[in-house]
């Protein structure tokens, strides 16, 4: 029964809990990412710097920023400066870098990474000048220009106290010389040497913005599911709640019934963010029919795709919001109980979902009558143990109950019969942290963005021979060449895309003609591959399309329980066939066959990892059919030259 009024027992909870706030502060990106380039040493070296100089100011820990390309990163705020994020600040630069800007007020050069919120309107006086050089020319004249600068404000603004930084990162590539003036965020591009004297009279001496240099392009990314990774600190609930974390869950449980919540997500258009792209609310509804004596929620965080930190990242950054999400499935499908599965080789993530856990019911956000509401929900963690076939919804539940985690034929589906043999709803790590957003700001709010059918934004993990590897989250629609170009800084070396793989071993490969489609579920499914939990790896023309589908291809064999002859026999037989061509001992008739088999597999596997096993062999195929000629026809000779210039890191056309 209802005591309270949810909204305001929330309220009183951020009030409790509510973070203590200072002047300065380091915050270090502790994501696996980041303490895998160096992070934790980092952090000894950050807390040992502000004991040995007897610094005013406070080390805080957050989650992944995204920028994974620039770890180990660190924030920096000081008394009179915005808070400046530096990137790939190693423990033995941290000292000049802290120091220069806590004790001096100064920023440091060749490690600041610019805001991507870029401003159009000079509306304070600019203190500081972030250059960088992003042309492709060789030879970075990124020093010649803050030289310029430097000259040029002596000259004309000699009582200036302006300073001129190199800058590391700007999210803006290939447009020449890149300004910014801070704090306004007022950001110039393709500035050449005669701009300088017009940008330090103008801009610097009269407050006015050059119109003609001026970069207009909002940042392609919008932030909805990343919307709190690497501005708290992930373990400390204060702080979530301080950022609106439960408030979604407080509006569905105040002014909404299950139906009602069950209606708002179906309006908003959100989809499975996990594989197919199922709708969320038809799930959640299909869930809340059956009569059952109880029923649950799994949130499914069996992230096993090669490349792949989305949902990791979410965990280990904002691991509030996917329990939020997990608590209004919950409430939405009438279940009382919860399940993480979560991938045992995640151990950040496991020990940050069970401080949220430990937390969250400590405060009376998990456990009996929630927020004061009358309703009960309690949630555990349950580990794989590494098993890509675990992601399949019945073999994850089949894990979970203790039994082999093979799949099992459907119908009937897990929302009818699942868990222990109740109704069950299993939902992906950022469709759940996408869920709260919804029920706090309105589905029309969330509709607004995507395009058709696919609405909302989707997380990518963008690897391989991209030039910056990172994770981004763009609206829905937005196309692949934008991600890999305008976000991501293009390929290295300057070299040619071949092929973006999405959907990871179930997906298949968009080749570079095919770059501008609008990324949604119904167009990658036309190319022949499919969204999957959101890996996108980038290849060039270096790379082998026939080994890549070999690479996919043997993971799903490995991988595969072995339960149906189509998968266990025909994932075998096919790898054997591509080994054959790959060594140059291949026929036309080969490829036939491994057509005829990868039809079988899409037919008569039991589940989805054998019905898309063959997506990788047959979207290579489809684009890359030549790759495949040239083995068969050049023989072992081609095989062998092919294998020494890849070895070398030459273009697979020099082999032909």
């Amino acid at each position: 029964m209802k005591t309270n009024d949810p909204l305001q027992e929330l309220a009183r909870l951020a009030s409790e809990n509510k973070p203590e706030t200072f002047e300065q502060w380091l915050r270090i990106g502790m994501d696996s990412g980041g303490i895998a380039a160096g992070a934790e040493r980092l952090l000894s070296a950050c807390r040992k710097l502000v004991e040995d100089h007897n610094l005013p100011c406070e080390i805080q820990k957050s989650g992944s920023y995204g920028y994974a390309y620039l770890d180990p990163l660190v924030e920096i705020k000081s008394k009179s400066l915005p808070p400046v994020l530096y990137g790939r600040v190693t423990p033995e630069k941290v000292s000049s870098v802290t120091l220069d800007h806590l004790s001096a007020e100064k920023l440091a050069d060749d490690h600041i990474i610019a805001s991507r919120q870029y401003g159009t309107a000079l509306t304070d006086p600019t203190q500081s000048i972030l250059v960088l050089d992003t042309s492709c020319e060789e030879g970075d004249k990124t020093k010649f220009f803050q030289s310029s600068f430097q000259d040029e404000i002596a000259s004309k603004l000699p009582d200036s106290s302006l300073s001129v930084v190199r800058a590391l990162d700007m999210g803006i590539y290939h447009e020449g010389l890149v300004v910014q003036l801070l704090p306004s965020r007022v950001t110039y591009t393709n500035v050449l040497s005669r701009d300088i004297s017009r940008i330090v009279t103008t801009s610097l001496g009269e407050n006015k913005v050059l119109k003609d240099l001026l970069w207009t392009k909002p940042d392609p990314q919008c932030r909805i599911v990343l919307r709190n990774c690497g501005l708290l600190d992930p373990e400390h609930l204060g702080e979530a709640l301080a950022r609106g974390t439960y408030r979604g869950l407080a509006k569905a449980l105040a002014k909404n019934s299950p139906d009602e919540a069950i209606r708002e997500i179906e309006e908003s258009g959100l989809r499975g963010r996990g594989g197919a792209g199922f709708p969320t609310g038809l799930k959640w509804k299909l869930t809340r029919e059956p009569k059952a004596d109880r029923k649950f929620v799994i949130c499914n965080a069996d992230e096993g795709d090669p490349g792949a930190f989305m949902d990791r990242s979410i965990l280990e950054g904002d691991p509030h919001a996917v329990l939020e999400g997990l608590l209004i499935a919950g409430y939405a499908v009438g279940a009382n109980k919860g399940y993480f599965y979560v991938r045992a080789e995640y151990p950040l993530a496991i020990q940050r979902i069970q401080k949220a856990l430990e937390d969250a019911r400590q405060c009376g956000l998990l456990g009996e009558n929630i927020l004061g509401s009358g309703w009960s929900f309690d949630a555990e963690i349950r580990l794989g143990a590494g098993a890509f076939v675990c992601g399949e919804e019945t073999a994850l539940i089949a894990s979970i109950e203790g039994c082999r985690g093979s799949p099992s034929p459907r119908p009937p589906y897990p929302s009818v019969e699942g868990l222990w043999g109740y109704p069950t709803c299993i939902n992906n790590v950022e469709t759940l942290a996408a869920a709260p957003w919804i029920l706090d700001h309105g589905a029309e709010a969330y509709a607004q963005h995507g395009t058709g059918s696919s609405r909302g934004t989707k997380v990518f993990a963008v690897t391989g021979k991209v030039q910056n590897a990172q994770l981004v989250e763009v609206p829905m629609g937005t196309s692949v060449h934008e991600i890999i170009y305008p976000i991501c800084g293009g390929v290295q070396d300057q070299a040619h895309i071949k092929g973006v793989q999405t959907g990871g071993p179930s997906g298949g490969i968009i080749p570079e003609n095919k770059l501008e489609t609008p990324v949604t579920y119904e167009n990658l499914m036309q190319l022949g591959s499919i969204m999957g939990s959101g890996g996108m790896l980038v290849m060039d023309e270096r790379d082998c399309m026939v080994d890549v589908a070999a690479f996919y291809l043997k993971f799903c064999v490995d991988e595969s329980c072995g339960k149906c002859a189509p998968c266990r026999v025909g994932g075998y037989q096919m790898l054997q066939l591509l080994l054959k061509i790959t060594r140059g001992r291949g026929s036309v008739e080969d490829i036939k066959q491994i057509e005829r088999i990868c039809q079988s597999m899409q037919k008569a596997s039991l589940c989805g990892l054998g019905q898309t096993a063959a997506n990788p062999i047959l979207s290579t195929l489809r684009y890359f059919r030549d790759e495949y000629i040239a083995y068969i026809e050049g023989g072992t000779a081609y095989a062998r030259k092919r294998k020494k210039l890849l070895s070398q890191g030459e273009s697979l056309q020099q082999a032909s």
